[in-house]
């Protein structure tokens, strides 16, 4: 996996910058070493925006399992119409007929781990191995497993820089940002989704429940694998 010569200094006082100050400093210290990984769920959007009016030379990928929503796959078009990117590709090198005759049918109500391995946490590291530094859409208050995510951050798992640069963001400012702005975000928002994955292990958010309890519904799964 490539990796900076030295390890880079994390300035702590990027902790106050504002994200689209992070996005410029990511671009000027990594150039076409640093790209957005995005899942188009709100926070994505709101960062494609943010960069688009940067440079839309920007790198941006997203990780196609073959099992997102129709709507997202038309979120992708309005977003890239819209503000002029250009979205990478990345998928498993296993077509869903490949893994069905592996691993079974429907591996992910059996073995959500292993498919969300196969399907989004090996891609992203074949892609990432090209770079010295991602950018990440995670905010802290999201779950208890990302409170303490930092703005900028060494990526022990993936060993090189992580950028997150709407870590301090409350779910309120997202949502201002894009009503705002007027930025394109998936219509499953409005029918009561809060956190949008992969079709079959995404599920409706009750009244009371924390952002992400409609992923993986019914198992102890909280987080893909991308950010552990």
């Amino acid at each position: 996996m490539q990796t900076t010569e030295a390890p880079i200094e994390v300035d702590d006082e990027l902790e106050f910058e504002s994200a689209e100050a992070v996005l410029r400093w990511a671009l000027q210290k990594f150039g076409q070493d640093v790209a957005l990984a995005t899942g188009f769920g709100a926070e994505g959007c709101v960062l494609i925006r943010m960069l688009a009016g940067i440079d839309t030379n920007a790198r941006i990928f997203y990780l196609d399992t073959d099992l997102l929503f129709p709507e997202t796959y038309e979120l992708i078009k309005k977003l890239e119409a819209r503000y002029g990117v250009h979205f990478e590709q990345r998928t498993s090198r296993l077509s869903l007929a490949e893994q069905a005759a592996s691993y079974g049918e429907r591996l992910w109500e059996r073995e959500p781990d292993v498919c969300c391995q196969l399907r989004k946490v090996d891609p992203l590291r074949e892609i990432l191995s090209g770079l010295k530094a991602w950018i990440t859409a995670i905010r802290r208050e999201q779950t208890p497993a990302r409170a303490g995510a930092r703005v900028v951050e060494q990526d022990r798992k993936f060993d090189l820089i992580k950028i997150n640069p709407l870590a301090a963001w409350s779910r309120r400012d997202v949502w201002r940002y894009l009503k705002e702005h007027d930025v394109p975000y998936n219509e499953l928002y409005e029918r009561g989704y809060r956190s949008i994955g992969c079709q079959p292990c995404t599920t409706l958010v009750q009244i009371g429940e924390e952002e992400r309890a409609g992923r993986w519904r019914g198992t102890a799964k909280t987080e893909c694998g991308l950010h552990q």
